[in-house]
């Protein structure tokens, strides 16, 4: 076929597709027997860890990251294995000294990650400089890592075909190894990614990978433009967790480049297999109502709100705490007033849960900004970095008044942290991982060190008199 141009796909059932969908619930031993079929398929790369895996195996699952990292390594012999890394935040909410990102960039290629996917919620690229270059500098020295920029992808009179064209020649600059556009809530439509994808091809020679999500319904045909556009992968998922909050279905996209310059040449009776496999989970993360049905629709006021999946099931679930779910549009319109506070952030972790929690207190107190919660305050400051459009002096006057704000990396302003951080844990340490693991999440990954101990002592810490230091045998 004259000038063929096989589309590359990256597979996120084992992490963004459960992610978006059943709140990132999938357990390893899920993962593990399909592996060997999913080796096969000739993906570009396999996503599988990083975003919310890590807080919700430790918090959720009892699982510790590390260990199903390992194991999906020990599964995967052809595949290359990508996580999704939060820049200067790593796979926290806060920002990380310099030394925390090193270590844990040096310790995800050494427990078998192939590609960092590094993005910041505010696309400062200052808050990613780290992280590209603690993963080059082990490419240089081991011949491993590849790291890879994303450019949270978002609407607004800021956002222009110039603004991403001089982004990706920035990135290109830093030394990045590819470029994601990374459509977290279904926002680019297919003309605009022809035109952006074109544009961006024309200003750097760096490939460009584009992943979204199905929330507003067009990312399939965003797909198409894309493709004939020239990008080079695209992120797609297994039908049983494609479509809604999550991608486009990985056996649609091959059957749909069957027979052109981009045929993958994918076996689809090989792919039918993997679905058959993840189709009775499905079932069952319905029935337990994980999967809540209002997540899989298409919602084109996406487009309007510009609210990511992930953040629209976490909203959910909030406003059901606070027995308020009546209040859902209420909080969809508060959240592109809050955006504009702010600074007009793109919508993503953890700005999105920063946006997202804000709108939901704003309409639950009956008053804007009657509470703010620290990390508002914290945008507000700076400590994220610098956002593309000014914050409203307003709310700044009103949530925190008279304070300092940072104009610097926030990052400077860390001291490195890892001796102290493994000198608050170390009688929890098993393994290096581990203080990374307290430097991310210190409560939750203390009480998974205490679940993990009483695993291996067989104890349950609950049945504990802890006063006099005694177990019931």
């Amino acid at each position: 076929m004259e000038g063929k141009k096989p589309i590359k796909i990256m597979e996120t059932v084992l992490r963004d597709a459960h992610q978006s969908l059943i709140a990132t619930r999938m357990p390893t031993d899920m993962m593990l027997p399909i592996i060997d079929k999913m080796d096969k398929v000739g993906y570009h790369a396999v996503e599988c860890w990083g975003g919310a895996t890590f807080d919700a195996s430790l918090r959720f699952l009892k699982e510790d990251p590390w260990d199903r990292l390992r194991k999906l390594r020990d599964g995967f012999k052809n595949t290359k294995l990508q996580m999704l890394f939060r820049g200067q935040n790593i796979l926290g909410y806060r920002p990380y000294a310099d030394d925390v990102v090193d270590s844990f960039v040096e310790k995800s290629i050494a427990n078998g990650i192939d590609i960092i996917r590094i993005f910041d919620c505010l696309n400062d690229l200052r808050n990613l400089q780290a992280a590209v270059n603690a993963t080059n500098k082990i490419k240089a020295r081991e011949g491993r890592g590849h790291a890879q920029v994303a450019l949270s992808y978002t609407l607004g009179d800021a956002y222009t075909m110039e603004y991403w064209v001089s982004m990706a020649k920035k990135i290109e600059e830093m030394g990045a190894d590819s470029i994601c556009i990374k459509d977290m809530a279904g926002l680019l439509v297919p003309y605009k990614a022809s035109e952006m994808i074109g544009a961006m091809k024309a200003a750097t020679h760096l490939p460009i990978q584009l992943h979204t999500h199905y929330t507003s319904g067009v990312a399939s045909m965003t797909y198409l433009k894309a493709v004939e556009a020239g990008v080079d992968v695209i992120d797609c998922a297994m039908s049983p967790f494609a479509l809604g909050t999550s991608q486009p279905a990985t056996e649609v996209m091959v059957e749909t480049f069957k027979g052109t310059p981009y045929d993958t040449g994918f076996d689809q009776n090989l792919l039918a297999e993997i679905a058959d496999y993840f189709r009775p989970y499905r079932d069952e993360c319905l029935a337990n109502g994980l999967l809540n049905p209002k997540v899989m629709g298409v919602d084109i006021k996406t487009l309007l709100y510009q609210v990511p999946g992930g953040m629209l099931s976490n909203m959910v679930s909030q406003l059901k705490e606070q027995n308020a779910e009546d209040k859902y549009y209420d909080v969809l319109r508060e959240i592109p007033a809050v955006r504009k506070d702010l600074g007009e952030p793109p919508l993503v972790t953890p700005s999105s849960q920063i946006v997202g929690t804000q709108a939901v207190f704003n309409v639950l107190m009956g008053e804007r900004y009657k509470m703010a919660t620290k990390e508002t305050k914290a945008v507000l400051r700076g400590e994220y970095g610098q956002t593309i459009k000014p914050m409203s002096q307003e709310v700044i006057d009103k949530v925190i008044p008279g304070e300092e704000r940072i104009t610097c990396r926030p990052a400077d302003l860390i001291e490195n942290e890892m001796d102290k951080l493994e000198a608050e844990m170390k009688e929890w340490k098993q393994q290096d991982e581990d203080v990374l693991s307290y430097a991310l999440f210190p409560q939750v990954a203390t009480d998974f060190f205490k679940y993990r101990q009483a695993q291996q002592e067989k104890v349950d810490p609950a049945q504990a008199d802890t006063k006099n230091g005694a177990y019931p045998v």
